[in-house]
């Protein structure tokens, strides 16, 4: 028998762990990419990374309830799955070519745009205090880029759009998640990503070397094994606990770019990395405490 959420959300050190795993799981995947490099055209490397990843969620679709699913909801699979797709291919185009640890730092922006589309099109409201948070997390990217005083690369304006797209996809995903089960949702995103990829790859197709093939198929192995780390960790401890934590992705992404490319550790970068990752966790806090301070609602709250 499944242990229940409170029971789950009382294992704050194996929470920390899992996540402490998936974090070295997705700095293993940004260095898979980074190493490649622009050799591979960023559509045909996240293609792959998707195509081998699809053998990895076949039990995913076994949970394909008996009576199907409505039409809405292959609809928003097929929806998650564009808009997840430009998202990779975003990020897959700025880690061959800027600094790893530029990419992680700007990529820790997804949750901000999920907290705004939250609020904008969820109704999940908006209060001043998110939106100090939110600033925060804005200026932490000014912090990154510094517009006038250092160049604003391609690679930059691609991670900046992939956050913008990778949260909306999100949003998708929150939306699936009342009507799916999570394995089905994982391997419809897999798959759906992998077909919107196909004619671009196929486009841009240059040969590769077995040590290439053998990279982007570890690499669908190693980011298959974070998000089922992260989801291990979401299970164990509730976010506040475990959201810090994620900050060290960009600590591995640093010294990876010094110890295996050469590139210098920005202070910048951790600084305004370390004000989003606050700002995130401290939303993500303030959330948890209104909900334990929750009251039960006036009869006249639950009229449908």
């Amino acid at each position: 028998m499944s242990a229940s959420p409170a029971a789950r959300a009382e294992a704050p050190i194996e929470g920390i762990l899992w996540m402490f795993a998936t974090t070295l799981s997705f700095a293993g995947v940004n260095i898979i990419v980074h190493h490649l490099g622009p050799a591979i055209p960023a559509t045909q490397s996240a293609f792959l990374r998707f195509a081998f990843g699809i053998v990895l969620v076949l039990p995913g679709f076994m949970q394909i309830p008996r009576g199907g699913l409505p039409a809405k909801i292959w609809g928003l699979f097929g929806l998650r799955g564009a808009l997840q797709a430009v998202a990779v291919l975003l990020w897959f185009y700025a880690m061959a070519r800027v600094p790893i640890a530029d990419v992680t730092a700007i990529g820790y922006l997804n949750p901000i745009v999920v907290t705004l589309g939250g609020a904008l099109l969820l109704g999940e409201g908006f209060s001043w205090r998110r939106g100090l948070a939110i600033g925060v997390a804005m200026l932490g990217a000014l912090v990154i880029l510094r517009p006038g005083l250092r160049e604003i690369q391609s690679g930059h304006v691609a991670q900046l759009c992939a956050a913008l797209f990778f949260g909306i996809s999100y949003l998708e995903m929150k939306r699936l998640s009342r009507h799916a089960p999570a394995g089905l949702i994982v391997a419809m995103m897999t798959l759906t990503v992998a077909v919107c990829l196909l004619p671009f790859a196929i486009r841009d197709w240059v040969p590769m070397t077995a040590a290439q093939v053998g990279w982007l198929a570890l690499n669908a192995a190693v980011a298959t094994a974070g998000h089922y780390t992260m989801t291990r960790a979401f299970q164990a401890a509730p976010l506040t606990v475990t959201q810090p934590v994620v900050f060290l992705q960009l600590v591995w992404a640093a010294l990876a770019g010094l110890l295996l490319f050469g590139e210098p550790v920005d202070p910048f970068v951790m600084m305004g990395g370390a004000m989003i990752i606050g700002a995130i966790s401290y939303i993500t806090w303030r959330e948890a405490r209104l909900k334990r301070s929750a009251v039960t609602p006036a009869p006249a709250q639950t009229k449908l």
